[in-house]
Formats: structure tokens, C-alpha cells, sequence
């Protein structure tokens, strides 16, 4: 019986070490192994998950999937809105450039304008709980009182955020029909309405957008974002 054992051994240990793990992508975070028997959906008090946040954007690659809820309570997933250009626009209303860019900016009714044509256009609020302009209710009075139609997405803990590398409040993302993000930074030249240095106003959006819905590469897909801080939670 001893030597059965013996010889049993070997064999075992070679059948759980020859077993793969899971793939993982490249630079994944390992994911939990939910228990057989537990619920397969959150439950309707927790926030939807962020899809893919281990990502990173990158002007010319896909575009990072992600799932928010709204501040009026509708979820949001970036990839249900595939085959149409989506902007992403990260969202304080306590920022003086997001006051200015809303009240009298290219902001005012620039969405309203590229919604009407089919574009997507999504704010983001990345704030942290207690940081300036953040939360559910700041941020419903702020697209309530800029006029805005468009929805709001929280996303307090700021992965999402911290996944685009938005610093800025404005900063603007455009994604084009195929899911690529092909434009990163300001929505302009003329931050509170001044032109930086010399030359003409140049609405970095608007061109971006014009290249991208006739099918052309955009001319310039990144310029630096101005704004207020991205009130990130810590951590």
C-alpha cells in the first residue's frame, strides 16, 4: 500500500501543475473568482462596474470600455454606442472654466449642436466624495443650470478618469465610429475666452469632429488640456 501511494504522488503533482491558469491580458489585474452560487450581477444598490479601467487611452488605439451610472440614474456603457462619434467631456461645475466654457463658451450649445447631428456626448464627473463641484446632486444643479441636455456620469472613485488620463476640467476625448480615440485635450485655444498667444481662435473640437465625420484622419489629435484640476478622490 505504501509503494502504491508512493508511485501516486508524482503523478498528482504533475496533473495540478500542468493545469493553465486563466489568460489574463497583458497588464490585466487579476480578476476574482466569483463562488458558485453567488449573484451574477451587482446588487441594485452598488454602481455599475467599470469595464476594462486597468487600460490606458491612447490617441490612435481603442478607446477604453467603461460602464457609469448617470446622475439621473441611467447607466451608461461606452460600448453600446459603437458605429457613432462619442465625446467625452470631464465635468466640474464649480470650475471657473467650466462655468465660463458653459455660460459663454463654445460650450454653451456645442453639444446640443453635435447631438442633433448623432454624436454621442457624455460629461464626466470625476470627482471625489467632498472634493469641489462633485456628487449626484452638484452635479444635476450644474447641467441644470447651464442648460444642458446631455447626461452627467459619476465617477467618484476616478477610475475612469485616471483610465483617460484627464487632468483638466474641461478635457475633451473624441472617439470615432470605430471605437478609436482620435482626439485628446482642450476643447479650444482661448481659455476663459482668451486666445493663447497670438492668432486666430481655433476650436481644437469642432476641427477634430469635422475630420472624423468625413471619414479623414484628424489633423491634431492632441493638444494640451487647460482647465481646473480633475478633484480625484485619494488613492
Amino acid at each position: 500500500m505504501t509503494r502504491l501511494v508512493a508511485a501516486l504522488v508524482p503523478a498528482i503533482t504533475l496533473v495540478f501543475a500542468c493545469t493553465p491558469a486563466p489568460a489574463q491580458p497583458p497588464g490585466a489585474t487579476p480578476q476574482a473568482v466569483v463562488p458558485e452560487g453567488s449573484p451574477a450581477t451587482p446588487s441594485p444598490s452598488a454602481p455599475p462596474p467599470v469595464i476594462a479601467a486597468q487600460a490606458h487611452a491612447v490617441v490612435g488605439h481603442a478607446a477604453p470600455d467603461f460602464s457609469l451610472s448617470a446622475a439621473d440614474g441611467t447607466a451608461f456603457r461606452l460600448a453600446d454606442h459603437k458605429g457613432k462619434l462619442v465625446v467625452l467631456e470631464w465635468f466640474n461645475p464649480g470650475c471657473p472654466f467650466v462655468k465660463y466654457a458653459h455660460g459663454e463658451g463654445p460650450l454653451k450649445d456645442m453639444a446640443a449642436v453635435e447631438t442633433a447631428k448623432e454624436v454621442v456626448w457624455v460629461a464626466i464627473n470625476s470627482g471625489g466624495a467632498g472634493k469641489q463641484g462633485a456628487g449626484v446632486e452638484a452635479s444635476l444643479e450644474g447641467a441644470k443650470g447651464f442648460g444642458m441636455t446631455h447626461p452627467v456620469l459619476i465617477d467618484e472613485a476616478g477610475a475612469v478618469g485616471r483610465a483617460y488620463g484627464a487632468e483638466k476640467t474641461p478635457h475633451v476625448y473624441l472617439i470615432d465610429t470605430a471605437g478609436v480615440l482620435v482626439y485628446a485635450g482642450a476643447i479650444d485655444n482661448a481659455p476663459i475666452g482668451e486666445v493663447d498667444g497670438s492668432g486666430a481662435y481655433v476650436n481644437h473640437l469642432g476641427l477634430a469632429l469635422a475630420d472624423a465625420r468625413a471619414g479623414r484622419p484628424v489633423a491634431n489629435p492632441q493638444t494640451k488640456a487647460y482647465g481646473c484640476s480633475v478633484k480625484y478622490a485619494k488613492g
